[in-house]
């Protein structure tokens, strides 16, 4: 596939961005950096859904991220948002909470799958 010289000199732009905010570049933007195709949307809806426009505040989002990737067993982000967390403001307690949250709603989806299998092996007496 043809590179466009444009979208190259985009992609740098945003790496080096990110590589000031965090101190390095995630493999995930390492990766994707490959296609700037991809890489400039999935870079630009990050940033809007994290920092854009919205009636969340960014330490909110940023939580909400924290308690997300908790669930989702994301290691790596899970460092990254805490990380954002803080700097947007969030206390360690509120960051602690967040990912409470996260792991009780993880916690509680694996539930509901393994009782209704549970549920259909052995039927409640009536």
């Amino acid at each position: 596939m043809q590179e466009d010289p444009k979208e190259r000199e985009i992609t740098e732009k945003i790496l080096r961005s990110i590589e000031r905010e965090y101190g390095f570049i995630p493999v995930v933007n390492q990766i994707l950096s490959e296609r700037p195709d991809l890489f400039i949307p999935a870079a630009n809806l990050g940033k809007a859904i994290l920092e854009g426009k919205g009636e969340l505040d960014r330490k909110t989002r940023y939580l909400a991220a924290v308690a997300a990737a908790s669930a989702i067993c994301g290691q790596h982000c899970i460092r990254v948002q805490m990380h954002h967390a803080a700097q947007a403001g969030a206390t360690k307690d509120e960051i602690l909470e967040s990912m409470m949250i996260g792991s009780y709603m993880a916690m509680t989806r694996s539930q509901s799958y393994a009782f209704r299998e549970y549920a259909e092996m052995f039927p409640k007496e009536e």
